[in-house]
């Protein structure tokens, strides 16, 4: 079967059954590759799940090379939260062929990611017409807090980290999102890595997969 995104998969060693799926989402201008990288640390103490690396569905213009989930060369709001649903759309319809393809309901699966990917990641997650696993964040937000709560369907999980030098998506981002879950009666986790800017430490990485050992004991 080909998916409707490019994607890096990673399955589980020796055809060991599939139990559950982690879908990860790059940043802006990544690609699936970039985000695989964790899944190398995480596989051996995750052993019947399957990883899921799809390329975003739109070339990044300020890396050819990469991909994007929706653009950032306008610095209009409106356009943003326009461009984040269409990129919804496309996720939906992935997330629905992944669950075909290998017999997995949404709760068997976490859906994860870093910046633009952890953003694409709390709005799937709460806007499905069922719970998921759990959601994942790295260094991200809420894209709009107004739109993402008159569509709020369910109360998916979440685990959110983030840098306490990141000078890209700053943390008190993570502060308002959590403050957000927290008004809708959402489960939140929240860790602020020290000394760490836009990106994905040994401590943020250990964090995350300690919290998926868990969901999916």
């Amino acid at each position: 079967m080909t998916f409707c995104l490019d994607s890096i998969i990673i399955k589980p060693e020796d055809d060991v059954e599939i139990k559950n799926a982690i879908i990860l989402l790059h940043g802006y201008g990544g690609d699936g590759k970039d985000i695989s990288l964790l899944s190398l640390n995480w596989r051996r103490h995750l052993p019947n799940t399957i990883f899921i690396c799809p390329n975003g569905h739109e070339k990044c213009p300020i890396n050819p090379s990469g991909f994007q989930w929706f653009d950032l060369t306008r610095d209009d709001p409106n356009y943003i939260l326009e461009q984040s649903i269409q990129a919804e759309k496309k996720l939906n319809l992935f997330v629905d062929e992944i669950k075909n393809k290998f017999n997995l309901e949404n709760n068997k699966i976490c859906l994860s990611g870093f910046s633009q990917g952890c953003m694409m990641s709390i709005n799937l997650g709460l806007t499905s017409d069922k719970e998921f696993s759990c959601i994942v964040g790295f260094s991200g937000k809420i894209i709009d807090e107004e739109n993402l709560k008159s569509r709020i369907k369910v109360s998916t999980k979440t685990l959110l980290v983030h840098g306490d030098s990141d000078q890209v998506v700053q943390p008190s981002f993570m502060l308002e999102a959590k403050d957000f879950f927290i008004r809708n009666n959402i489960e939140i986790e929240t860790h602020l890595i020290k000394n760490c800017d836009h990106n994905i430490p040994i401590e943020a990485s250990s964090i995350a997969l300690n919290y998926l050992i868990k969901k999916f004991s």
